[in-house]
């Protein structure tokens, strides 16, 4: 592992839940942080360089949990040197960030997968099948928010431009991913937001609209605490994916006048599910994810890029 901030930390509580999957190695620029890191969930080796971690032989697969500017950056030093990469979302900065990385792991024949870990969480796999299904028929509209209040510290990663900050970014993908895997590319895309003053927005509305004449109404805010909800509305029902709808949680069915709850049991913190895809996909010498395709990166790095210059965000 690469970046040891918060996230890292609820990754490696998972991966030790996960068989045939092991936290090998971390690193971070900080030699005592790479030690305490280590000493914390039990890896093997804590490097102060990212360097000197792909160079070790005995790394296979290395996740990528620095800020969302160093991504393409990281991505690139670890595919150069033969390991695979597991790398957080957003993927990159944007498509062309995007394209290089996916280039450069398909000219060296390794994976690459970007950790969108919603997808493969039990939950949202059995959403995805149910409107397949046609559950409650014909999608008609989508509406999902994601909100939360952080203390607004100028250096801190979700609000500091250099970083990558802002809530499009850092939140907003999760309900344009939902979004994009229910309905698919839009035909037409509107969006309007404020900002904080050193330039990244705080908040960001946005309606996608489809060719079926099916609406998504998306929201993501660093001004208020939202309800974090998903409702798809179909012409035979509706399904609301409950609190917080890109995390572990449960799905109702209203139709013909009844509600169906249905609950998961899940005993981690939910990360477990990607790095099990993602080891099995190492493990069988796959060089790109059948989940998380490079085709639905390439598309939700397109959307972000295109709500950007709809609002007018320049990194």
């Amino acid at each position: 592992m690469i970046g040891l901030g918060k996230i890292a930390h609820r990754f490696a509580e998972d991966i030790q839940h996960v068989p045939n999957a092991e936290l090998y190695a971390v690193a971070s620029r900080e030699k005592g942080k790479a030690l305490a890191f280590s000493l914390q969930y039990n890896a093997k080796k804590a490097y102060e360089s990212y360097q000197s971690l792909v160079e070790d032989p005995l790394v296979d697969a290395v996740y990528v949990a620095t800020p969302h500017a160093y991504h393409r950056e990281h991505t690139l030093l670890c595919l150069t040197n033969r390991k695979a990469v597991l790398c957080e979302k957003p993927f990159a900065m944007n498509r062309l960030e995007v394209n290089e990385m996916i280039e450069t792991a398909k000219s060296g024949n390794t994976l690459l997968m970007e950790a969108m870990w919603t997808y493969f969480l039990p939950h949202y796999q059995r959403v995805l099948k149910f409107l397949s299904k046609g559950v409650i028929g014909n999608v008609v509209s989508i509406k999902a928010d994601f909100g939360f209040q952080p203390a607004y510290d100028p250096e801190s990663r979700v609000i500091k431009k250099e970083l990558g900050g802002g809530s499009l970014l850092d939140i907003g993908i999760y309900p344009i991913f939902s979004a994009l895997t229910i309905l698919g590319m839009p035909e037409r895309i509107e969006a309007n937001a404020t900002f904080f003053d050193n330039g990244v927005d705080s908040s960001c509305n946005m309606m996608f609209s489809y060719k079926n004449n099916a609406k998504a109404w998306l929201e993501c805010t660093f001004l208020e605490q939202t309800p974090n909800e998903a409702m798809i509305v179909g012409d035979r029902g509706r399904l609301i994916i409950h609190p917080k709808f890109h995390a572990p949680t449960s799905f109702s069915i209203e139709k013909d006048g009844k509600t169906e709850t249905y609950d998961f049991e899940v005993s981690t913190k939910g990360f477990s599910y990607e790095i099990e895809h993602f080891s099995s996909m190492l493990q069988t010498g796959k060089t790109e994810s059948n989940v998380m395709t490079f085709k639905t990166s390439e598309q939700l790095i397109t959307l972000l890029d295109a709500v950007r210059t709809k609002i007018g965000l320049l990194y």
